[in-house]
């Protein structure tokens, strides 16, 4: 049967991707960003806060925009404050009552979920549409490992997790497709006795740095800063592809 999303995608969500983000340095990342430019920060694929909740809690004007009412309901029982508006919504059909952001960000692989070129240049386009003059931008996505795409990779279990009272067990697989550049991740949950409760399928396009370099350009952005990590290394063909990008 299929997953309750909220319950087992949303309600876990923190907790399952802590140990892969906290220490990666993006939260800090993206603050600093936001200190320097002000607001307003406009946040796509906002998620359960994560890395907004932080930014919003210094008393910046921020908005946060995302698909998933599910996330959106945890981020709420986090008692964010007033300065941050939540909206339910994609970010290729961005249409805020306000065009004055100072920044907009897409963290943790969040423009990875637009499956096309026509999708990433409505995003990109919306995006720019919604900064004010002197605007920018920041995303980032993962530098794609030739070696790693050419393969599938297995079912493979992750850490369990409790859940109202049960030890669950998150596996995934994944199935990559290289004349697209899609990958279908395919995550089952387990309970401790084998019984599965559901399963979640999560399509993202991989996407190459003079790709994303030219989506940029054709929507109306000059890149600033190409970086490889959260720290500031300058891109180098590993790592991440971290980009700063302002409105022209």
């Amino acid at each position: 049967m299929p997953l309750d999303y909220e319950r087992l995608i949303a309600s876990t969500y923190d907790a399952q991707y802590a140990d892969i983000r906290d220490d990666s340095g993006d939260r800090e990342f993206y603050a600093a960003l936001a200190a320097e430019r002000g607001g307003p920060v406009l946040e796509l694929g906002c998620g359960t806060g994560r890395v907004l909740l932080p930014i919003a809690r210094t008393g910046l004007p921020c908005v946060g925009v995302d698909p998933s009412p599910a996330m959106l309901e945890v981020l709420r029982a986090k008692d964010p404050p007033a300065n941050l508006t939540l909206v339910q919504g994609y970010m290729e059909a961005l249409d805020l009552d306000r065009r004055d952001f100072a920044l907009a960000t897409a963290p943790f692989r969040a423009f990875m979920h637009l499956l096309t070129v026509d999708a990433q240049l409505a995003a990109l386009t919306r995006i720019r549409d919604h900064l004010r003059g002197d605007g920018w931008l920041a995303l980032d996505v993962f530098d794609p490992d030739l070696a790693r795409m050419a393969v599938d990779d297995p079912e493979t279990p992750q850490p369990p997790f409790e859940l109202d009272g049960q030890t669950i067990t998150r596996t995934y697989a994944v199935r990559r497709d290289r004349v697209t550049q899609t990958m279908d991740v395919r995550f089952r949950f387990i309970t401790a006795a084998g019984d599965e409760l559901g399963v979640e399928a999560v399509q993202m396009r991989w996407i190459y740095r003079y790709e994303l370099e030219h989506l940029l350009w054709r929507a109306g952005f000059e890149p600033l800063r190409w970086l490889a990590d959260y720290r500031g290394r300058a891109y180098d063909g590993s790592g991440d592809i971290i980009v700063v990008a302002r409105r022209r």
